[in-house]
């Protein structure tokens, strides 16, 4: 395992700490924690082989959150001295005096126990920080030379995301934790113009928790893509009606995120988060009996699973992460929770979902990286399609549309191909899938082995008011629907 940045760990970390937790303790304050982050991102674009944009970020400050006679508090600040962190703690003791006033409910804390000196960094083996920019753009540029070599591509997007996260945690219960985390996204696009029309094709390599030893895995898919942008521009508009869809990871992760991640979200669920993507159907009075999806049905919630986006040893309660059930054999019984939530209903942990965007931002529940697990014994995703008399096998994400309380939506895709007999027989266009949530689920009759898990996701999951962006990963194995709604996007676009 890698150790933490001696850059990071030079900082007067615990001084600060020290200084604004005491100053919370002396103003009365019933619980006090202190975050200090340090955050890198770094964003790389190239549009036919040449740079279009580059840029880096990098922020660092430190944040008190506390809870006074029952009401929260919060500041940030940037200057790094012992007074300025007392002065900040005694400016969050402030804002809870004056929140007090408006105040209808009581804050309380699921109680958690104290992790002293707990120290934890994600699995990677090269720090993506540590490669120059003019290498990365070398790659990048010649992926695209290859690429504009075949006269059937006219454009080339090629992009690299990438992020470095440091986080400094203590609180007045006694948990001090020191963490950094490494992530980033490789993603190449064609564009084809031919015959008057506008298609394009990307890669379906998703964004992970690892280095800069994951860059070059995306060469694998290059080759193949001028070839399946033909096909899709040669192919035939689907005709609407019900099919039996396999659908493949890297296209089902998203449908997992919008209709198992969110709903499950307690504080959706309560009603108490609204304002950025609404509520949940998925409400609490239906826990233990609510038919979420078919028996071969079961999703956890994971903070622990290597690679992840959500992934951390300790949120930022100072909570230590864990996998929890959400769906088991197809019911509703499980949330994702923060410490505030769960003592608001009665549960004595946290499983740790609270995560804060950056050091001026305050901790919010976040998702958990939300995933369906494989059949121990399940088929290959080529047996899958050989059960198919009439489907659609769907690779790859792309829009989506979902309503304020995640129950009716409709998917699109990279590429969709048509089943017949068995057979895969070419590449179809203009295809859209639409359900409810439980129905959706529910039409799930088989899932494919683990040799067909993928771990896939995004950078930028938002939520909250005023926004925050979140990553998060979303394993699964190819899965077989049946009678599914599909849609042609043409048509109904008036096209």
């Amino acid at each position: 395992m890698r150790e933490i940045d001696h850059e990071f760990l030079s900082l007067p970390l615990r001084a600060l700490a020290d200084a604004a937790l005491q100053r919370a303790r002396d103003l009365g304050a019933d619980h006090a924690d202190f975050r200090l982050e340090r955050i890198r991102g770094q964003r790389l674009v190239l549009a036919d082989g040449s740079v279009e944009s580059s840029g880096e970020t990098d922020s660092l400050g430190f944040a008190v959150r506390v809870v006074h006679n029952g009401t929260w508090g919060f500041a940030a600040g940037t200057e790094l001295t012992t007074d300025a962190a007392a002065a900040v703690a005694a400016q969050a003791i402030d804002v809870a005096k004056v929140a007090s006033v408006i105040s209808t409910e009581r804050i309380e804390l699921a109680a958690e126990p104290a992790h002293r000196d707990a120290t934890w960094v994600s699995s990677y083996e090269i720090d993506p920080f540590t490669v120059s920019v003019r290498d990365k753009t070398d790659l990048l540029a010649e992926w695209s030379r290859q690429l504009l070599a075949d006269r059937r591509v006219s454009h080339v997007d090629a992009i690299l995301l990438q992020a470095k996260e440091q986080k400094f945690y203590a609180d007045t219960a006694g948990t001090t934790t020191t963490q950094q985390r490494v992530r980033l996204a490789p993603e190449v696009e064609i564009v084809s113009t031919s015959g008057g029309r506008l298609e394009s094709m990307r890669t379906i390599a998703p964004p992970v928790g690892r280095g800069y030893e994951y860059v070059p895995t995306v060469a694998a898919e290059l080759e193949e893509l001028p070839e399946l942008l033909a096909a899709k521009l040669a192919a035939p508009s689907v005709e609407p009606g019900d099919y039996d869809l396999v659908i493949d990871p890297s296209n089902l992760w998203l449908t997992i995120h919008e209709s198992i991640g969110h709903a499950t979200e307690l504080d959706r669920a309560l009603g108490y988060e609204a304002a950025y993507a609404g509520t949940s159907f998925a409400t609490l009075d239906k826990l233990g009996s609510l038919r979420y999806g078919s028996p071969i049905m079961n999703v956890t919630g994971d903070r622990t699973v290597e690679h992840g986006l959500a992934t951390v040893g300790y949120d930022d309660e100072g909570v230590a992460t864990s996998s929890f059930e959400l769906i088991t054999d197809g019911i509703l019984t499980g949330y994702q929770r923060d410490r505030r939530i769960s003592h608001l209903t009665g549960h004595e942990r946290s499983n740790g979902c609270a995560f804060a965007d950056s050091p001026a931002t305050m901790p919010i529940q976040r998702m958990a990286n939300v995933s369906l697990a494989p059949d121990p014994r399940g088929p290959s995703t080529d047996e899958l399609v050989r059960r198919v008399d009439n489907g659609i096998y769907v690779v790859g994400d792309r829009s989506w549309s979902i309503d304020m309380q995640r129950y009716n939506f409709q998917f699109t895709g990279q590429r969709f191909y048509q089943i017949r007999n068995g057979r895969i027989t070419g590449q179809l266009r203009d295809v859209a899938y639409q359900a409810s949530t439980t129905e959706f689920w529910n039409s799930m009759t088989a899932l494919g082995g683990p040799e067909t898990y993928v771990l896939g996701g995004a950078f930028n999951c938002g939520k909250g008011q005023p926004g925050q962006v979140a990553p998060v990963s979303h394993g699964c194995p190819s899965a077989l629907f049946e009678k599914v709604r599909v849609l042609n996007t043409a048509q109904e676009a008036g096209a």
